[in-house]
């Protein structure tokens, strides 16, 4: 099983610093976005990403309650920084880890607060975790459309987090691993500024989950940059005799594959 992807994050052009957090060490692989100040936000996504990554070392397949575990010692993290501190801080995050159920290979897909994960298809984008947001029991209740939501002023508002209060429930999912499909994890900077249509189609013509993240980032902090923090990872798990998409390059493209770069950029 090959895993190719792509990591890109940056301040957007709007905001002075940059509270996100990515992880791309296989085969944990997440994104986390910070609330509460840029000293408090960068601090809470940095442990949520930092207990995910000891996952990695792990000699036997990941389990979900091995990512909740990771990220209830991120949440003791976030609350002991914070002792003795009035205000508050907490952290979103969404990711996916490549594990085994019965002998297999699977996605753990997770989230908690409104990051997402997206699964990619050839012809189709499909969201597959489910936002904990005000504005999402909106739409789950008919108050409003989707497309409203895009727009709403309410729209940041959460209602789960790692960090602010006791663990909330974290949503698990699991889905099967070495197809053709590319998973997208982003925090709410990304799908704030394109649309589910232009993602997919960025992800779908991109050779590689690299050049994928990297024009994800590009166009969401294009004209004058995004109102949030943008974040994004795009990978795939592939089986050794199943090709990348438009890998003419493929060779080179799964020797870049093994070194993911930080933020301001793109990481192969």
């Amino acid at each position: 099983m090959q895993i190719h992807w792509g990591v890109a994050t940056d301040a957007g052009g709007r905001r002075q610093a940059n509270e996100d957090s990515v992880l791309a060490q296989p085969p944990v692989f997440a994104v986390a976005d910070g609330m509460g100040g840029h000293a408090r936000g960068d601090m809470a996504s940095h442990a949520a990403v930092t207990e995910l990554a000891r996952l990695a070392q792990l000699d036997r397949p990941v389990l979900p309650e091995d990512v909740t575990a990771a990220l209830r010692r991120a949440a003791e993290r976030i609350r002991e920084a914070m002792a003795g501190d009035d205000a508050v801080a907490g952290t979103t995050v969404a990711g996916a880890v490549l594990t085994e159920q019965d002998g297999e290979p699977f996605w753990l897909v997770f989230n908690v607060g409104d990051s997402r994960v997206y699964r990619c298809a050839p012809q189709q984008l499909e969201q597959v975790s489910v936002d904990h947001s005000l504005v999402q029991e909106m739409v789950d209740s008919g108050a409003i459309s989707r497309v409203e939501a895009r727009h709403h002023p309410q729209r940041n508002v959460i209602t789960r987090a790692v960090g602010t209060g006791p663990l909330p429930e974290v949503d698990f999912w699991m889905l099967r691993a070495g197809g053709p499909e590319q998973l997208v994890l982003c925090s709410d900077g990304l799908f704030g500024e394109l649309s589910d249509t232009e993602i997919g189609e960025v992800v779908a013509s991109a050779g590689h989950p690299h050049e994928a993240a990297a024009t994800l980032l590009e166009r969401a902090v294009s004209d004058g940059g995004a109102n949030d923090n943008v974040s994004v990872v795009v990978v795939a798990a592939r089986d050794e005799d199943c090709e990348v998409a438009g890998t003419a390059r493929r060779d080179e493209q799964e020797e870049e594959s093994t070194l993911p770069r930080a933020e301001g950029g793109a990481g192969q």
